[in-house]
């Protein structure tokens, strides 16, 4: 009988195969700053060109945000671009919607570009086969290399002859 799935597996799969807590920052950044440029505040004022980018700024952030979600391919380009237009924010939107909406979209921004895909996961498909071990691999080389940890994508080295002993 199969293992009782926990619920919710599917959309932690889902949820962890792309950048969604940058995607959800960066729109939540656009978000606030909208509404902080609706605020009743009789200080704030938007003439012209000015205005039309108050506005622009955080409805392409919210854009970024969501685009980042739907699509973690081009997760470098939105990400470049929420990091310039959340700078950009500073003078176009109210400071950036009072600092927090600009600090949301930067942090959202960082997180974007320092993601990336687990590479190690395999098919759902696939069957787990052990690897196949060659003549020249002994238990002995096994243990030395115990402790060893490579990096994502590296390849052990061929032993070479003096390493064989």
């Amino acid at each position: 009988m199969p293992a009782a799935r926990r619920p919710g597996g599917r959309w932690r799969r889902w949820r962890r195969g792309r950048p969604f807590t940058a995607g959800v920052l960066i729109a939540l950044g656009g978000v606030e700053m909208l509404v902080t440029l609706r605020a009743p505040l009789g200080v704030l004022l938007h003439v012209g060109p000015q205005g039309l980018a108050a506005y622009l700024v955080p409805a392409v952030l919210v854009l970024c945000g969501v685009l980042l979600i739907a699509t973690p391919q081009q997760r470098v380009f939105y990400a470049v671009l929420s990091l310039l237009l959340g700078l950009v924010s500073w003078l176009t939107s109210n400071l950036g919607g009072f600092l927090i909406g600009m600090l949301l979209t930067l942090v959202g921004g960082a997180l974007a570009f320092a993601w990336t895909p687990d590479k190690r996961r395999e098919p759902a498909g696939a069957a787990a086969t052990p690897p196949a071990t060659g003549p020249e691999t002994t238990d002995e080389d096994d243990d030395r290399d115990a402790g060893t940890a490579l990096l994502p994508g590296a390849r052990t080295p061929d032993p070479t002859p003096a390493d064989r002993g």
